[in-house]
């Protein structure tokens, strides 16, 4: 067993997935300090820094764009959550804020973690796979969900994409942020002999998650569901039957935790982590579990015509990180909507004025 690392500094650890795993990480190693770095750029995340005051989580207010805004001192670990995650940002014209949070950002990350002697866990995303070779495999149309076939693209089956999938070809420019970061921390990794671990990471949800309709999907069907929102199918037909796989917040944070805690076995890893097929569901089936839990039904317009980024199916195969260790996904996409939804009776009152 490795010794518990001292420090650790969470990148975006005010968003979603940054606040979840502070908490996580301070409940599994009571004696680490844990600060959490974030701008608060995006909107709703500045109920987190309360909760994450109240466990004994550090917070700074720093921005990754900017070199001289991370904190003093030195950490044992680096944990890059910070992004602008959405696939359509840049789409208007201006990609300032995107290009310079997730490529510029990931380099001042990688500069500190190089300054400070720390190891790296980089949270890429399912994104950085080229958007024509998924739409050009294969595919059935059943009942509620479109289904891809076990022919046709190398690296691509029923079962999800895999790491072995060609990656020439655009990826939209969020998607091409995350693979440059990774590119650079394979060249850091050579180059000064930075220790890294990349977990390309699908749709991740849970509570605390504020979902917008280009971002955090599970957690705007959840809302608008209790709010009495109306809703949109958007593309490919407006059927609704376009397909992602879920994880759990939980989960992830659980895979990263036992990185960290056994880094040396883990170091120099990049592969998918994802909810895989189990986990997986079209919107349309996202709406009968949203249904089912709320009690509630809205309406949702049918939108045939799809966006510039948009995919028909993504289910991310993990085969590599399921091989190499006995962590699995706990929940399943009923739990994960439940949890959701009680967060949201939870904090009704909150969330409705940060609508």
């Amino acid at each position: 067993m490795n010794p518990e690392p001292g420090s650790i500094l969470v990148t975006g650890g005010a968003g979603f997935v940054g606040s979840n795993l502070c908490l996580a990480l301070r409940e599994a190693m009571p004696e680490a300090d844990i600060v959490a770095m974030d701008n608060f750029y995006r909107r709703g995340s500045e109920l987190n820094e309360p909760r994450l005051l109240a466990a004994g989580v550090n917070v700074h207010r720093g921005d990754v764009r900017h070199a001289d805004t991370f904190p003093r001192g030195r950490f044992d670990f680096v944990v890059e959550c910070s992004a602008e995650p959405s696939v359509m940002a840049g789409q208007d014209g201006n990609p300032d804020y995107l290009y310079h949070t997730n490529l510029t950002g990931a380099y001042h990350c990688l500069e500190a973690a190089r300054r400070w002697n720390a190891a790296m866990v980089f949270l890429s995303t399912s994104r950085v796979y080229p958007i024509a070779r998924l739409e050009s495999h294969p595919w059935t149309e059943e009942e509620t969900r479109f289904a891809w076939q076990d022919d046709g693209v190398h690296g691509i089956s029923s079962r999800g994409v895999t790491e072995q999938v060609d990656l020439t070809g655009a990826r939209s420019l969020y998607g091409f942020t995350k693979l440059a970061a990774e590119q650079l921390i394979g060249e850091y990794r050579e180059t000064y002999g930075l220790r890294a671990v990349i977990n390309r990471c699908g749709v991740i949800a849970g509570p605390w998650q504020f979902g917008k309709i280009d971002q955090g999907v599970i957690a705007l069907w959840v809302m608008a569901h209790h709010f009495r929102d109306a809703l949109q199918y958007i593309g490919y037909g407006g059927t609704g039957k376009q397909v992602r796989d879920v994880l759990h917040v939980a989960d992830a944070c659980d895979l990263i935790i036992r990185q960290i805690r056994d880094f040396p076995a883990w170091d120099g890893w990049v592969g998918n982590v994802s909810g895989g097929l189990r986990n997986s569901l079209s919107l349309r089936e996202l709406t009968r579990i949203c249904q089912e839990v709320t009690g509630n039904t809205v309406p949702i317009a049918e939108v045939p015509e799809r966006r510039p980024s948009d995919l028909r199916i993504f289910i991310g195969d993990s085969e590599r990180v399921l091989s190499r260790t006995d962590w699995r996904p706990g929940k399943d996409p009923l739990q994960i909507v439940t949890d959701l939804h009680g967060w949201v009776r939870e904090c009704e009152h909150s969330l409705a004025a940060h609508r």
